[in-house]
């Protein structure tokens, strides 16, 4: 029994310099001295830890405030816990998926405006072209049409490519 009182009062004396307020003074010597008691009253003191506040119990903040206070103070229990970490998880997913398509978009944009550019610069760098008509056969194009497949292109290619 004698014991167990010792190790009680033991912990409560190592317990009680954590909520002390700190302090912190140099002497007239140089040195630098930190305390839990203030300084003589000639030296210049910093406080470095405020003394600890009594807090109030989440059950008393919640019954007193708001429903807006309850949910500052977070999730009470491992349900309510469990259940804000999975909707963090989903929301982080969805999320994931929203930008993986617009990644997509994006590569197929680049990769149209690719093909646009390219059918351009076919038509543009001249000679004789050729299209596959309704019956499978190869149609060589005349130089108004040539001419015409040419304006279409750079409209087509300005508007991949914007």
């Amino acid at each position: 029994m004698k014991r167990l009182s010792l190790a009680l009062g033991l912990a409560l004396c190592m317990a009680m310099p954590a909520s002390a307020q700190m302090y912190k003074w140099v002497d007239s010597n140089g040195g630098v001295h930190y305390s839990d008691k203030p300084p003589p009253s000639n030296v210049k003191t910093e406080e470095l830890r405020p003394p600890a506040q009594a807090t109030d119990t989440p059950a008393s903040s919640v019954e007193g405030g708001t429903k807006k206070d309850a949910a500052k103070s977070g999730p009470r229990s491992l349900a309510e816990q469990e259940q804000a970490f999975e909707k963090r998880r989903a929301d982080a997913a969805k999320a994931q998926a929203e930008q993986a398509k617009k990644d997509a978009e994006a590569r197929d944009r680049a990769e149209n405006c690719k093909r646009a550019k390219a059918a351009l610069a076919n038509l543009e760098l001249g000679g004789r072209q050729t299209r596959i008509d309704s019956k499978g056969e190869r149609v060589f194009l005349t130089d108004q049409e040539i001419t015409q497949a040419t304006a279409r292109a750079r409209q087509d290619a300005a508007a991949v490519c914007k």
